[in-house]
């Protein structure tokens, strides 16, 4: 079992603190890489929690392998999200308040595979036609990562 389903069994839903990581995936068109989650009908960014022992980076690069089958290296920080904004109450009614490193990465080997437990679809989208039904936590992420984009 993972560090937070095993948490979970002592505290219930009630409010945590969750560290995690997640990546945009950038290709050579420009595009970036969302992911369509199975539990909401919602676009996101490949990533999830840290696990006991792992490093920011370590837990985006696993994420990415595990949700989207593209093995992620050289990742550089982008930025370190937290605060009122990243609070998520999943379907299960399992609440938390993300700290949420997010990474850049340009080089990646393998073909897109969801895994379908977590996901629906993964693919790239010019930066013009994001959608708009992006997850609550990523939104924000999104945004300052197109303003940075337009700089």
């Amino acid at each position: 079992m993972d560090y937070i389903g095993n948490l979970r069994q002592y505290i219930g839903t009630q409010p945590i603190i969750m560290c995690g990581a997640n990546i945009i995936i950038e290709n050579e068109k420009d595009e970036i890489l969302l992911h369509h989650r199975t539990d909401r009908d919602w676009w996101g960014l490949p990533g999830g929690a840290m696990e006991l022992g792992e490093s920011l980076e370590e837990t985006a690069i696993r994420e990415a392998y595990e949700e989207v089958n593209l093995k992620c290296e050289n990742l550089k920080l982008f930025n370190v999200y937290s605060g009122e904004e990243l609070y998520y109450k999943y379907p299960d009614g399992n609440e938390v308040y993300n700290v949420t490193a997010t990474y850049i990465c340009k080089d990646y080997k393998g073909e897109i595979v969801v895994e379908q437990t977590e996901g629906r679809d993964a693919r790239f989208f010019r930066l013009e036609n994001i959608p708009t039904n992006l997850s609550d936590p990523i939104r924000g992420i999104i945004t300052e990562y197109l303003a940075f984009r337009q700089k």
